[in-house]
């Protein structure tokens, strides 16, 4: 291992060897004995450790959260934009499908007929009709 990569190794993994990978570890302590400058690397990165772990985040003000969350434009959403006629909307629809549906249960409870001739007669079925259509106008009664 060569003093720049030892460098390049402390300062990204910091400088305990336990956070290193396994691969390099041996060969950073066998460095770490013997230069000098990979000593004062792992000094470097060790006060860099002990700086970043001494540092405490400030904490917001609650009241200023507040203040910022209160401040912000409040945007309406879809369904509060649409509210007046959505309701009523829904109980229109409701209400036709309460319809439609007692009209289809009425019409299958009511018991059906024979289907015979006598009982439907057909369209076509003009066999007893004297005239059904005609184009002479003079055959009419005025």
């Amino acid at each position: 291992m060569t003093p720049e990569r030892f460098a390049y190794l402390a300062d990204a993994y910091g400088a305990d060897l336990k956070r290193w990978p396994l691969a390099e570890r041996g060969a950073a302590r066998a460095l770490l004995d013997s230069d000098p400058r990979a000593r004062e690397a792992l000094e470097q990165a060790g006060w860099l450790d002990a700086q970043l772990d001494s540092h405490q985040p400030a904490f917001a003000d609650p009241a200023l959260a507040r203040q910022i969350r209160l401040s912000a434009p409040r945007r309406t959403s879809f369904w509060s934009r649409y509210a007046s006629w959505l309701s009523p909307a829904g109980l229109v629809g409701v209400g036709i499908a309460g319809v439609v549906t007692g009209m289809l249960v009425a019409s299958m409870s009511v018991p059906l007929p024979l289907l015979s001739s006598e009982v439907l007669p057909s369209v076509f079925d003009q066999g007893d009709a004297e005239v059904v259509f005609t184009v002479n106008a003079e055959d009419t009664e005025q």
